[in-house]
């Protein structure tokens, strides 16, 4: 039988935890960047979070601990206790738990302490974490890359969700259609959805998920069918990755590790293979 943690070491953050929690999350800008630019974007408290951020603090009072719980669950645990702790939090989360992140094997240890001791993750994916910053190959592309424009909606969605679905196995567009559509379109608003058309084709996709003063993590990188072993993917998100090194001095991109052909891409592009994390759908 499971023992239950102390849950009075557990918070819901609020605003006003701003400040402190930021400086929890920059011991580790890349792991704890998506998490980080959530607050920056939206505050600790916004329906756009899709969950709400709760803090684990030790005797000392100190956070040792952070989670955002919801459709994304992701987790900075320091320690084994607040890991727990926030993990029996998430049993009572108000909005459905699609997946769960953490660094290393931390998310299937939140798992074994969420769960029921008998259901098991619908999927299980083992990611491959990619950085890059200067000095590396600048590599020479052809392709203009611009911020994606409002009226280009429809293709760059269908090619996020054809990502998704490759992923995981879902399809927003056919799971949430209009609120899928609804965040593609905030973040080409927010100029995070950079692209490559030829004659009115999608050729390149890339977005900014996240972005702190130090840090970006990209996703959805996508090359149309059609181009895919030309060198364009790898041409393109080298010189999408120069032009983003102005802002930051580091990005960060995620990939299933089964996904070799596009990671012979990265590496081309001047990525190095740092770490890994597991994500678990629910």
């Amino acid at each position: 039988m499971m023992i239950a943690p102390d849950l009075t070491r557990v918070s819901e953050l609020k605003n006003e935890n701003r400040e402190e929690a930021l400086a929890f999350l920059a011991v580790r800008p890349v792991h704890t960047v998506v998490m980080a630019s959530f607050i920056n974007d939206n505050g600790l408290e916004s329906e756009l979070n899709r969950g709400k951020f709760y803090g684990y603090r030790n005797a000392q009072g100190n956070l040792e601990g952070m989670a955002l719980i919801g459709h994304a669950t992701l987790v900075e645990a320091r320690s084994e206790d607040a890991l727990r702790a926030l993990a029996f939090t998430a049993r009572t989360s108000e909005t459905p738990i699609h997946l769960i992140m953490s660094d290393g094997t931390a998310a299937e240890s939140f798992w074994k302490y969420f769960g029921d001791g008998v259901t098991q993750p619908r999927l299980k994916c083992t990611e491959m974490l990619f950085e890059i910053g200067f000095p590396f190959m600048v590599q020479d592309c052809k392709q203009e890359i611009r911020p994606a424009k409002t009226d280009e909606l429809l293709p760059i969605a269908e090619a996020q969700a054809e990502i998704a679905f490759m992923e995981c196995g879902v399809d927003p567009m056919q799971k949430d259609r209009e609120g899928f559509l609804k965040r593609v379109a905030r973040r080409i608003e927010q100029d995070r959805v950079f692209v490559v058309f030829e004659n009115d084709k999608l050729v390149f996709k890339a977005d900014i998920i996240a972005e702190t003063a130090n840090v970006m993590y990209l996703e959805g990188i996508y090359v149309a069918p059609e181009y895919r072993g030309q060198g364009v993917g790898s041409d393109c998100l080298a010189k999408l990755s120069l032009d983003l090194l102005n802002r930051v001095e580091n990005i960060c991109l995620l990939s299933n590790v089964e996904f070799k052909n596009a990671h012979k891409s990265f590496f081309k592009a001047g990525y190095k293979n740092t770490d890994c994390c597991t994500t678990l759908f629910v």
